[in-house]
């Protein structure tokens, strides 16, 4: 059984959540949406934190909010619309998705200290343990999946 008190979750040992933690945020593109974005990750996290018991070190919320900045960056930047923020969590893993309204898949450049910028793609691999990116209906959705465990 799972009690409540002053809205903090207590785990007794019997029970755990079933279904994973999912929120999603819509943005526009106007500005401060990137930060927003980064504000509505952290408190997703906290909330995991609270509903799920996750230990979620600061080294990977960083990593978490990096991938959030990168591929909201990206939706911003590459599409034509607006672009929906997606997190789903456990106590085991986070995973990012962004839907935006471009078919244009991203490219992911090699690895290249030279180059000035287009290295979102190359941070978000980098960083998630699993990272797809599918058309869908409506243009594409990136997603990238990282473990609460890796430090």
């Amino acid at each position: 059984m799972i009690e409540y008190v002053d809205g903090a979750v207590i785990p007794t040992g019997f029970d755990v959540p079933v279904e994973p933690l999912r929120r999603a945020a819509h943005y526009s593109g106007e500005q401060g949406c990137i930060a927003e974005a980064r504000s509505f990750a952290a408190l997703f996290l906290e909330r995991l934190r609270t509903e799920w018991c996750a230990t979620i070190a600061q080294a990977v919320e960083d990593k978490v909010l990096l991938v959030v900045s990168e591929l909201v960056t990206n939706a911003d930047r590459h599409s034509n619309g607006p672009y929906i923020l997606d997190l789903e969590g456990t106590d085991d893993a986070v995973t990012v998705s962004v839907y935006d309204s471009s078919s244009a898949l991203p490219r992911r450049f090699p690895r290249d200290p030279e180059r000035i910028g287009r290295h979102g793609l190359e941070i978000v691999h980098a960083l998630a343990r699993h990272v797809a990116v599918e058309r869908v209906p409506v243009g594409k959705r990136v997603r990238a999946v990282l473990m609460l465990a890796d430090a």
